[in-house]
């Protein structure tokens, strides 16, 4: 994948509707089976996009226009990654982990889930406000609730699912290690990453080159600890 292409927003993310999306995700249920590690990250992910969806409804964002523009453009850059490995070209760097190793049986589902959290949170989101900043005409600053309110939503929900997804207890001095990795992988620091490399990369907008160059780094060094995450275990 070209570099400007990593920046660049998915084609025909302008004013895309929340559903269409939420309709993608429900639909890999019936394609993919629930023990690939992309599916995994999936049901995770359709849990978070439709809680934040209801909260949306809810009236529980300052701003319901950005929140849903926020919500779906940063769906739409997990989207395209599928659409790339199943077309069999090379998603971004970030992604490619959770796909490769996706049917390896020496990995557990709580290590595919956070792959995917990392991956998107890690690289998918700072470009996601980018792009919502593009779209709506605003500046980052402009999006600090919305994006304050939705990581709130992933830190409970990545409570879940260390609690569903870890083995249980007959298994936990198996799973010392596999604890002692999971530990180290923050989604508050990820979070608190992301937002820094959103506000740069807007920053250094009308600096192409250079955008491209920050954006190929994230993408590198958030797929090098996607690797980490998914050591397999047995």
């Amino acid at each position: 994948m070209a570099q400007r292409e990593l920046l660049a927003p998915p084609a025909g993310c302008r004013a895309p509707p929340v559903d269409s999306v939420v309709e993608r995700m429900v639909s890999f249920r019936s394609i993919w089976p629930a023990t690939d590690g992309v599916a995994v990250f999936n049901r995770v992910y359709l849990a978070v996009t439709e809680e934040i969806d209801r909260r949306i409804a809810a009236g529980d964002f300052p701003d319901r226009r950005a929140a849903a523009t926020l919500d779906v453009l940063f769906a739409r850059r997990y989207l395209t990654a599928v659409d790339a490995a199943a077309a069999g070209e090379r998603p971004p760097a970030c992604w490619r982990p959770l796909f490769q190793y996706r049917r390896h049986p020496g990995i557990h589902p709580v290590q595919f889930a956070l792959a995917g959290i990392n991956a998107h949170i890690g690289h998918d989101l700072a470009l996601a406000v980018v792009d919502t900043c593009r779209v709506l005409d605003c500046e980052p600053a402009d999006l600090e609730g919305e994006f304050d309110r939705v990581g709130d939503i992933l830190t409970l929900l990545e409570e879940r699912i260390r609690e569903d997804l870890m083995p249980g207890p007959d298994l936990l001095e198996i799973a010392d290690p596999l604890t002692h990795l999971l530990g180290a992988w923050s989604l508050d620091r990820a979070r608190d990453g992301a937002w820094s490399a959103a506000r740069l990369l807007w920053g250094v907008r009308t600096l192409p080159e250079l955008a491209d160059e920050f954006t190929e780094r994230l993408d590198t060094g958030v797929g090098l600890v996607g690797r980490c995450l998914l050591t397999p275990w047995s």
